[in-house]
């Protein structure tokens, strides 16, 4: 009991003392809007096309989570996210978002909805469409915003 009074009364002194203010001012917010947030799936379908695992690759974090439509590996490092695109960009994928809704914090962004991934067979040239669920969590990282989680599923119904 005496510990958690010390522990408020001192939480309480620093409050007022201007130190939590001090405190938040050192952890400053990135300025992002929404535009900007829409922005960040345009450069990551734009990656796609270049069919360059390493450019895709890059715009993720250092501690990524990849969890991904057509894989039932959950990717966790930036080698193991490489890795899924040396194959998943093989089918030359487009995608489109269908529904949108963002939210922004200081230091994270996301993105949920839904979306139509064409793929296109490298051998026939047929393409296919895949509706899905997907979850964009964006971190500013290094000056710059990068995806910190993908969550990509398969719609359950047609």
């Amino acid at each position: 009991m005496m510990k958690t009074m010390a522990a408020a009364t001192l939480t309480v002194a620093f409050m007022m003392s201007g130190g939590a203010a001090a405190y938040a001012k050192s952890q400053s917010c990135p300025d992002v809007t929404e535009k900007q947030v829409e922005g960040l799936f345009t450069q990551f379908n734009d990656a796609w096309a270049t069919k360059d695992p390493a450019k895709v690759t890059s715009l993720f974090t250092s501690h990524p989570v990849l969890l991904a439509t057509v894989s039932n590996e959950p990717r966790t490092t930036p080698a193991a996210v490489n890795d899924y695109f040396v194959s998943f960009l093989k089918g030359s994928p487009v995608g489109r978002i269908d529904t949108s809704t963002i939210e922004i914090d200081c230091q994270t962004a996301s993105r949920v909805g839904t979306w139509t991934v064409t793929l296109t067979d490298a051998a026939t040239n047929a393409k296919t469409e895949v509706k899905a669920r997907y979850s964009f969590l964006y971190r500013y990282e290094g000056n710059q915003w990068k995806i910190d989680h993908l969550h990509s599923s398969m719609m359950p119904q047609k």
